[in-house]
């Protein structure tokens, strides 16, 4: 089983990466799987980014669930060390939380938006 509930293309994952580095240089990103969930948890966080390659999964697994609860947006990745890298640092990062968006404000919206479409075309698919 797995926590990844969608699959993002090839074109919005790299949508996401790029709107995490403008974030990173510009807003501010949290790094981490702790510190992303404490900025759901404070709801500080504007867009959550979660890589698909973590191993093991149960490191990651909860941060789907608490952004749903929280109305926090949420997408995938498929890598971790392209995830770190967009937000700035040399190590690999199984999850980021954009906290301020900076001028990548209208970036984030969209990368939700069509996380979001994607999440209830899965969830429509699985009602079938």
């Amino acid at each position: 089983m797995s926590f990844q509930e969608f699959e993002p293309n090839e074109t919005l994952a790299e949508k996401t990466y790029n709107t995490v580095e403008t974030a990173a240089d510009t807003g501010k990103v949290v790094v981490g799987t702790n510190e992303v969930t404490k900025a759901i948890e404070r709801n500080n966080a504007e867009l959550v980014v979660i890589a698909g390659n973590v191993s093991p999964q149960e490191i990651v697994m909860h941060i789907p669930a608490l952004a749903g609860e929280r109305d926090t947006a949420y997408t995938f990745v498929p890598d971790k060390e392209e995830l770190g890298l967009a937000a700035g640092i040399s190590v690999q990062s199984a999850a980021i939380a954009i906290t301020q968006s900076g001028n990548a404000e209208d970036e984030v919206e969209d990368v939700a938006q069509k996380a979001a479409e994607l999440l209830d075309s899965e969830e429509d698919d699985e009602e079938e």
